[in-house]
């Protein structure tokens, strides 16, 4: 069976448990997907299925060696194509369609996504600095301070935290319980709040 699946993010609202108790939920539309091609570790060293998102319009352009994939799937093709692990064992093959019914109530999944864009920030919102005094005429409030010696190395270090631009991250949340499953609508309500905005593209994947 394939252990994942390719999902857009609607929104956030709320549901009840059992006990009356408020649950903020995010809700994606998980599928329907189709397996356009099978890995195997014979052939690839991993079990994995290339799946796509069957969802908006299909793409205007697509390559010679996508549409070769699309054709021996006998699938048309999709935007948005991912990788997810297959179980071992299962009979996975190109032209199957992958739903949200892989996934079940109180199941806790991984959520891969890209963070937000929050644009050119500086080094206080984008990388937590405290700051300086904010008395009068300190004249440090929000500035990051030294970023390397004068005499010695006499350059800055690759990698040290200044102002830059925030966001638009590969995010990976762990241990994300799945709240409710809707079939009809192909809808997953998942705990919690999951990275990016509306229409954000996301993979789910069990575990």
């Amino acid at each position: 069976m394939v252990q994942g699946i390719l999902a857009k993010k609607i929104g956030m609202t709320q549901v009840f448990d059992d006990s009356g108790a408020m649950v903020p939920v995010t809700v994606v539309q998980a599928g329907p997907c189709v397996v356009v091609l099978r890995r195997t570790t014979a052939t690839d060293g991993h079990e994995a299925a290339q799946i796509g998102l069957v969802a908006g319009k299909p793409p205007r352009r697509v390559s010679k060696p996508l549409l070769g994939s699309f054709t021996r799937a006998g699938v048309p093709p999709t935007r948005v194509l991912a990788e997810v692990p297959v179980a071992d064992g299962s009979e996975v093959k190109p032209g199957d369609t992958v739903l949200c019914d892989i996934f079940a109530v109180g199941e806790v999944i991984r959520v891969v996504g890209t963070s937000k864009g929050k644009g050119f920030q500086g080094a206080m919102k984008r990388h937590h600095f405290h700051g300086g005094a904010a008395s009068h005429g300190s004249m440090f409030h929000r500035a990051p301070g030294s970023i390397g010696p004068s005499a010695y190395p006499s350059r800055v270090f690759p990698g040290t935290r200044m102002a830059g631009r925030m966001g638009v991250d590969k995010v990976t949340l762990k241990h994300v319980k799945v709240v409710k499953v809707d079939l009809e609508r192909n809808l997953l309500f998942l705990k919690g709040a999951v990275p990016g905005g509306r229409n954000a593209l996301l993979r789910l994947v069990k575990g």
